[in-house]
């Protein structure tokens, strides 16, 4: 398969293509072929090793630990491995495929990934795979904001500030949904 790999922290200079085996699905795991991934700031504090901290906290003191980005995706399931319930072959799927914290490689940028099925969900039909690998972790932050933080109620004042970014666009429609009064910035 093709995959995008990081050989150093230094930003997209540091990245080739390469071929690499095609994964196997571990246990818990689901084969994706993946049709779409997301870039977002997470990835370039990775690609970047900026803050220098994050390299502490698991993506990889010298070289990332999993060379290959990314950690949204949508596609296809092709496989699935023991244990896994609830996806077969030719099930579309979206999610987040790495594992923990959001500051390490999580291989999303490559022909086929393996995420576990816990963090993957069935695509909704009306959605692109391009949107849907758009929405995981920037709309969790999100929803985690707004109503689990926020606890954002109808009338509620809310101020978005960074309206425009990733999460910020989430983040502007949720908490109209819940019913709040928006002001956002950009």
């Amino acid at each position: 398969m093709k995959a995008i790999v990081q050989n150093s922290c230094g930003g997209a200079a540091s990245c080739t293509v390469k071929d690499l085996p095609t994964p196997e699905p571990g246990p818990g795991e689901v084969l994706v072929r993946v049709r779409a991934a997301s870039l977002h700031a997470d990835i370039w504090h990775v690609l970047t090793g900026r803050p220098y901290v994050l390299r502490l906290m698991g993506a990889g003191v010298v070289h990332p630990k999993n060379p290959v980005p990314g950690t949204d995706l949508a596609g296809r399931v092709q496989a699935v491995g023991s244990g896994v319930t609830g996806f077969a072959p030719g099930d579309d799927v979206f999610g987040e495929c790495v594992r923990g914290i959001q500051w390490k490689n999580g291989g999303a940028l490559a022909e086929f990934a393996t995420p576990q099925a816990k963090d993957l969900l069935p695509m909704p039909e009306r959605l692109t795979y391009e949107q849907a690998a758009a929405a995981p972790t920037s709309g969790l932050i999100a929803l985690q904001t707004v109503r689990d933080e926020g606890r954002v109620k109808a009338g509620q004042l809310v101020l978005v500030n960074g309206a425009g970014g990733a999460v910020g666009t989430f983040a502007v429609q949720l908490a109209a949904a819940y019913g709040g009064r928006v002001t956002a910035t950009t």
